[in-house]
């Protein structure tokens, strides 16, 4: 068994797509999940599968919630390095956000990042992730609301830094390679 860890983009948001967390965890540990642990109702998940558990899981909410959302799984490793390249870690944790892509993307508008950009803002790019320092909050950033076209061709689901920190908290101390624990 390997440890993963599970964003699931645009559940219980805005009432649509709602998705009830013990209702998940029981679905996923009835299917062979094992050690599910969840984190606020913005589809965080922590467990232990086998393989890559995106398409099941997907298709999990598919048949038991009529939809099936965009399944982002990371190993330990990749959340872990997501949180250490993070360029704003003396920021508080609601004002930094980690865009978590789907691959690194193949072209960044830079130009249409500096025209959102509020004067306060500051983002970066590491790999597959984009951090996003917006101390204005993020409601007001526009250019958070607009990551996708800074990005285009990838997908995107976003974390504050206080939730990636509750999920690094959840991972088992140190594992191998693979997400095993050593």
């Amino acid at each position: 068994m390997k440890t993963w860890v599970v964003l699931l983009r645009g559940i219980n948001v805005g009432g649509k797509h709602i998705v009830p967390m013990k209702e998940l965890r029981e679905a996923l540990e009835a299917d062979g999940f094992a050690a599910v642990r969840t984190y606020i109702q913005s589809g965080n998940l922590v467990f232990d599968f086998p393989g890559p558990p995106e398409t099941r899981i997907g298709e999990l909410i598919e048949k038991n919630f009529g939809f099936s959302p965009w399944v982002l799984a990371l190993s330990p490793e990749e959340l872990r390095q997501a949180a250490a390249a993070n360029p704003f870690r003396d920021d508080a944790g609601k004002t930094v956000h980690f865009f978590f892509l789907d691959r690194e993307p193949e072209t960044v508008n830079r130009d249409l990042a500096e025209e959102l950009r509020a004067h306060s803002e500051q983002w970066a790019l590491t790999g597959r992730v984009a951090y996003l320092r917006a101390p204005d909050g993020i409601g007001r950033s526009k250019l958070a609301s607009k990551m996708d076209r800074v990005f285009p061709g990838t997908q995107i689901t976003a974390r504050n830094r206080n939730t990636v920190e509750k999920l690094l908290g959840m991972l088992p101390e140190e594992t191998g390679p693979g997400g095993e624990p050593s």
